[in-house]
């Protein structure tokens, strides 16, 4: 049974990001509007471990942390109670990220694949989604187009069991301001600037897990 853990120990470091690579199948066009979105979606001047124009709490932005031993690099771990991504890196350390859970029993815990990634995907609510909250979600039945206000945002991490597409993913958010919180349809949010940058690092086939929220226990500083 999946249990949260304490499998993270805080240090400080940085380290170079990569080059990102083109997306295979992508048109130039769509390479270029895709540009134009991430530049909207990035604050000016922008540093991952410092800037902060959403007012998000420090203990969210990204930083890079020492990981326990024996933790696969590449997997994610999300720790639900602390509202915290991980991204396990090669040489022992994990990048650390704020991000916001699934409202209630929305949040499904469990150890998922990576089974796809995309750029600026098209969003369309399950009909489960729908039918618990037609005001909200019945005018989006045939999908919503990418661009900065979608909700899926500028990246998203679909988690699969086995070939089955669960519809749960990790991706961004153009609402910022819920990192930190349980306010999602199950999915689990990030800053677009910040899952911008993880993406990168992430390869499809890779393990993720989400640990439980346990509802006794907080995410306080």
């Amino acid at each position: 049974m999946l249990t949260r853990r304490h499998f993270i120990i805080t240090a400080a470091a940085m380290f170079s990001p990569p080059i990102a690579a083109p997306v295979l199948g992508a048109s130039a066009e769509m390479e270029r509007q895709w540009a134009e979105w991430d530049a909207l979606v990035t604050p000016p001047n922008f540093d991952l471990y410092t800037s902060n124009p959403w007012g998000l709490h420090p203990r969210f932005l990204p930083t890079l942390v020492e990981a326990r031993p024996g933790l696969i690099p590449g997997d994610i771990h999300v720790d639900a109670v602390a509202r915290y991504l991980y991204h396990i890196r090669d040489d022992g350390t994990a990048m650390r990220y704020g991000v916001a859970i699934g409202r209630g029993d929305l949040y499904e815990p469990g150890t998922y694949t990576i089974g796809r990634k995309a750029k600026w995907p098209r969003w369309t609510p399950t009909q489960a989604m729908i039918e618990r909250e037609p005001e909200t979600y019945a005018r989006f039945a045939d999908g919503m187009d990418p661009g900065p206000n979608n909700a899926l945002g500028s990246r998203a991490l679909y988690l699969y069991v086995g070939n089955r597409d669960t519809y749960l993913r990790i991706h961004g958010t153009p609402q910022p301001w819920s990192i930190g919180l349980r306010a999602s349809s199950g999915c689990v949010r990030m800053v677009m600037a910040h899952i911008n940058h993880l993406y990168d690092f992430v390869d499809v086939g890779v393990t993720a897990y989400l640990y439980p929220a346990e509802d006794s226990i907080t995410a306080q500083s």
